[in-house]
């Protein structure tokens, strides 16, 4: 069931944009960062923005910082910053991609242009995994470690508030969705708690669709190590 979030303000302020801030917290963890909260505005479409560009780095065999949120053709960089080669694909429902073997020192670019959750792993490296929210709307942010998010310049109207989070069930985030009018004065939300109970990440498999090898053996320039 959808609840309503309605908040009256005072009009006499003239700032023309307000900003919707609040907590997310999560029941078995005590790092709550990496939820991804934003704004849909229920009647129209939202404006159009100019693309831009995020990073997400290959270091010490992990994807940093492990969630992105971006807009919709956005583009996502790709430094390895490690002395061994990476491969980073997505064959899941967002974004398909593959952007090869990757070596130290190089960088690769990805275009988002379907709205979307990419979850990406390494073909060479089983334990690296991250997740890339790709949104049709400007009105987003990513939580801290201690649950905080920001979204500002969100002009006067009524949204629909919507949250992503790799380890929470589908219903328990349907659950967490509301619509929300804002004014002109800054909104803040209710707490946002998440709840982990029963997670369990499953095990993927490499681009090819096959288990990885038992032992993992980083390529260097030059030849292995």
């Amino acid at each position: 069931m959808t609840s309503r979030w309605v908040i009256f303000f005072s009009l006499t302020t003239a700032a023309c944009c307000a900003t919707v801030s609040g907590q997310v917290q999560l029941t078995d963890s005590k790092d709550y960062s990496g939820a991804v909260v934003w704004l849909a505005p229920i009647a129209g479409e939202p404006p159009e923005t100019t693309p831009q560009i995020a990073s997400m780095a290959h270091q010490h065999k992990t994807f940093v910082p492990h969630v992105v949120a971006i807009r919709t053709g956005s583009k996502v960089r790709f430094p390895n910053l490690d002395p061994f080669f990476h491969s980073a694909f997505s064959n899941y429902d967002g974004e398909i991609f593959d952007i090869g073997l990757h070596p130290p020192g190089s960088s690769r670019e990805v275009t988002f242009r379907r709205s979307g959750v990419v979850r990406l792993f390494c073909n060479i490296h089983p334990t690296m995994s991250a997740v890339i929210v790709v949104l049709n709307t400007p009105w987003f942010a990513v939580s801290n470690l201690q649950g905080s998010f920001r979204i500002p310049g969100i002009a006067p109207g009524t949204y629909r508030v919507q949250v992503f989070h790799e380890r929470a069930r589908p219903d328990v985030l349907a659950n967490l969705e509301r619509e929300v009018t804002v004014r002109t004065d800054d909104l803040p939300l209710p707490l946002l708690l998440i709840s982990e109970e029963g997670y369990v990440e499953p095990p993927h498999k490499n681009k090819f669709g096959k288990s990885y090898p038992p032992i993992i053996v980083d390529q260097y320039p030059g030849g292995r190590r």
